[in-house]
């Protein structure tokens, strides 16, 4: 089970690094790559970036329980 939460912490990890730095930020960030700097900023956010908030916030999630039921692993 330990090993398992390891494998899984590196791969959710890695998967949450990569849709930070997708995000749009204040210059457009990598998200600009893939067209999502062709908007004005007039049109609010676009269904793609409401999908991928959604999808960052799961993959913080499986994170964040990796991360407390490690801590409960090897506490006891």
């Amino acid at each position: 089970m330990e090993l398992f939460l390891k494998i899984l912490l590196v791969v959710t990890s890695f998967m949450l690094i990569a849709a930070v730095l997708l995000h749009k930020g204040r210059g457009g960030g990598l998200s600009s790559l893939f067209g999502g700097g062709t908007q004005s900023s007039l049109a609010g956010s676009s269904v793609a970036e409401k999908n991928l908030d959604r999808i960052t916030l799961g993959i913080g999630a499986v994170w964040l329980i990796c991360i407390i039921g490690l801590g409960l692993l090897i506490s006891i």
